[in-house]
């Protein structure tokens, strides 16, 4: 069993952003059923996998969950299954991305307690090493309580083009393992990532924080103004039906659509980053898919009715569509599935968004030739 990272008088409450819809892994993630509520890497859900990170009965509070009003059903279903019952469901009428997503909680939290800490978390990542997770935690604590914005770096482990990099400072004087943010910078070119992976000093962000929800706050009212003002009024006006929370649609949707970096942690002196190597992924594509789950002698990954001769390194994934054969394939992906059937190289994973795009504009149908990509 991990240590727990928690002090007696503090208590951290996770936070679960589950509002994203995972649309890099169509046709098995959609807006109806996207990734979070999937059992992609174990027999849990990823939403699933998430809170039984930080569980109650090893200190942590009850997780607080950030997700769509469509999914209400899903996420409490989901919970019971595990015999976790949320402390709350904020159930947005649209996405606003994650500033208002984490204001929201933050804002609620400072209504029982002044010194709430969240341990802000996306739904939908994998992270293989969860002790040395809880360890980062605990490094994390001492900084979080005393009002610094903490933010995660992760192991860049390669060159990659589609996260966020964070600079990494000076220690942060009297605080083991914490670091000043020296900068924040957006997705690079591959040149460039190549040059941080090198560096060393450069950490991905994956968009996992602990906050003060106080000091969050503050800092939100001195740079984010709107988001602030939206939020409140649309919690003031909420509807509440314990443990759901419907905020007010039209207050809340007049909330500038902002992420956490942009409204706050690229403009706050309070940033500072501990970095961590934990076995972490977004799974943010079927490429990445491929490369955490377990891969046969032959590096092809298999899920359901497939069958391989002579193929080499492909992802072959069948949920309630028809099996597979795959014959002399190599570095390819296929997904079967009700929905639909995606065929394409490992190397194009990232283009997904262009099937979906097609799709939603009414391209794809029995009736019509196929789309040409």
């Amino acid at each position: 069993m991990p240590e727990q990272p928690v002090d007696s008088h503090i208590a951290i409450h996770p936070v679960i952003l589950s509002g994203g819809s995972g649309t890099r892994l169509w046709p098995l993630s959609q807006s109806k059923r996207p990734k979070q509520f999937i059992p992609l890497i174990t027999d849990k859900t990823m939403m699933q996998d998430t809170a039984l990170r930080l569980p109650a009965h090893e200190g942590f509070a009850e997780p607080i969950i950030v997700s769509s009003a469509g999914h209400a059903d899903t996420v409490i279903e989901q919970m019971r299954d595990m015999d976790m019952p949320p402390s709350a469901v904020f159930l947005e009428p649209a996405g606003r991305n994650t500033a208002a997503a984490i204001t929201l909680p933050a804002l609620w939290l400072l209504e029982q307690q002044d010194d709430a800490l969240m341990l802000v978390m996306p739904s939908d990542h994998v992270i293989a090493d969860v002790d040395s997770f809880r360890r980062a935690i605990a490094l994390a604590l001492p900084a979080a309580a005393d009002g610094q914005l903490v933010v995660f770096g992760i192991h860049a482990a390669h060159a990659e083009t589609g996260y966020g990099y964070i600079a990494q400072g000076a220690p942060l004087p009297g605080v083991p393992g914490v670091y000043e943010v020296a900068k924040f910078v957006e997705k690079p070119t591959l040149a460039v990532a190549e040059t941080f992976v090198a560096d060393g000093g450069y950490h991905w962000n994956g968009g996992i924080f602990l906050l003060s929800a106080r000091s969050y706050i503050e800092e939100l009212r001195q740079w984010a103004p709107e988001v602030l003002r939206a939020c409140a009024e649309a919690l003031s006006n909420a509807r509440r039906e314990n443990p759901l929370v419907y905020p007010e649609a039209s207050a809340f949707l007049s909330s500038p659509d902002l992420s956490i970096d942009y409204a706050v942690m690229e403009k706050t002196q309070k940033a500072v980053v501990v970095p961590v190597e934990m076995g972490w992924s977004d799974v943010g594509s079927w490429e990445a898919l491929w490369a955490v789950r377990d891969r046969d002698e032959n590096g092809n990954c298999i899920k359901g009715a497939a069958l391989t001769v002579d193929a080499q390194r492909n992802l072959l994934y069948v949920e309630d569509g028809p099996p597979i054969a795959a014959l002399g394939l190599e570095d390819m992906i296929v997904v079967s599935t009700a929905s639909g059937i995606l065929v394409m190289p490992r190397s194009r994973s990232q283009d997904v968004k262009k099937v979906v795009e097609l799709v939603k504009s009414g391209h794809f149908n029995a009736s019509d030739p196929a789309p040409s990509l």
